[in-house]
């Protein structure tokens, strides 16, 4: 082989070589790449039981942008809240009851370290539609303050239920022919849900004079009017999301005890909610939506539901208050005052009893 042909190889050789490198540099550089991008949008799959009024809030779409976005995948299923401690918890990162008292119970049966998260909380409401609403205002069970929101006054609602009163024999009542039979509240069912077991509550406290169930003898003074309360209803359901998809569709009963966040997530998607006056009790019981971790995902994603800024504007536009900052509420309701009463003015908060005594004062209702 000659000189120049020998060159030529040998400068073939090198190029092959080279590409051979090059193509591998190339590889390893896309498969550090790769890494690099896994590493930095890996996310967090984390599971867990929740009540159904926070179903919405999780599966929006711009939740779930901003959950992925600090690595987090969120799966739930619904539950009741009083229902949640009978779910089998295996596997799951979080339970979300929609009370303290069903969360301190789930707490105590997981026996984890340290306490439960409260990222938010809504107060409990009635709502009726507008000639129910003027109906009881006219015969001083409730006050209206414009046409879409007022109060509900809880002792004369409490004697009426007491008397069996109906809807006939309260004056401004003839030519509304909805307006018939007993008059009550819509709840759900005391022994699975959160919202029935908190407007238990409130009532009890405040026939009982302004005193907290502790025992026996407190259930036994409120235990007849309590099971009246629940009896008149009949069948019940055990979440509040159907009563209440009910009432907007112009079906069932016309006074319904609600989350206020269910309608205010109405209203700040600007959805249609007719004739709806909202009625705050004046003495009510607020929902502190708690989180129970039951892993330290489930923690980590309950901590950043708590703290993180656009979460809880999103929190805010699913209806909710979040904890420490009603300024957030105020501000995003601002053209909806007509309907809530954004800084609760005139409602006082009724003490919850323990969950063991909410459970036998529930359990009443059905003996």
């Amino acid at each position: 082989m000659g000189f120049r042909e020998h060159s030529a190889l040998v400068r073939r050789i090198a190029g092959i070589v080279l590409a051979v490198l090059l193509i591998g540099g190339v590889a390893v550089a896309v498969v550090a790449g790769r890494e690099n991008q896994d590493t930095s949008t890996a996310t967090r799959t984390v599971q867990g039981v929740i009540g159904s009024e926070k179903a919405e809030f999780f599966a929006d779409p711009q939740v779930v942008k901003a959950l992925t976005a600090k690595g987090f995948t969120v799966r739930t299923e619904t539950s009741g809240s009083w229902a949640m401690d009978q779910q089998a918890l295996d596997g799951k990162d979080f339970a979300f009851p929609s009370s303290k008292a069903p969360a301190d119970q789930l707490q105590r049966k997981a026996k984890i370290q340290g306490g439960p998260i409260r990222p938010f909380y809504s107060p409990l409401v009635v709502v009726a539609h507008r000639n129910a609403a003027e109906v009881l205002a006219g015969n001083g069970l409730a006050t209206l303050r414009g046409r879409s929101t007022g109060t509900l006054r809880m002792e004369p609602y409490l004697k009426a239920a007491q008397a069996d009163r109906t809807w006939q024999q309260l004056k401004g009542s003839a030519g509304h022919a909805e307006l018939t039979g007993t008059v009550f509240i819509t709840s759900t069912d005391p022994v699975a849900s959160n919202s029935g077991a908190l407007y238990l509550a409130a009532a009890s406290y405040v026939a009982d004079g302004g005193k907290v169930a502790t025992n026996d003898a407190a259930l036994d003074r409120t235990a007849p009017l309590l099971k009246k309360l629940i009896t008149v209803q009949g069948a019940q359901q055990t979440s509040s999301d159907a009563p209440f998809r009910d009432f907007i569709s112009g079906v069932g009963n016309p006074l319904v005890l609600v989350y206020e966040s269910q309608v205010a997530s109405l209203l700040l998607q600007k959805q249609d909610v007719g004739d709806l006056v909202v009625l705050y009790p004046d003495t009510t019981v607020s929902s502190d939506h708690t989180l129970v971790p039951l892993t330290e995902n489930g923690r980590a994603l309950g901590e950043l539901l708590a703290s993180d800024s656009r979460l809880r504007e999103l929190a805010v536009r699913h209806g909710f208050r979040p904890q420490g900052a009603a300024a957030e509420f105020s501000a995003a309701t601002t053209h909806h005052a007509d309907f809530l009463n954004q800084k609760l003015a005139g409602v006082r908060q009724a003490p919850v009893p323990t969950a063991e005594v909410l459970h036998a004062m529930a359990r009443r209702t059905r003996s």
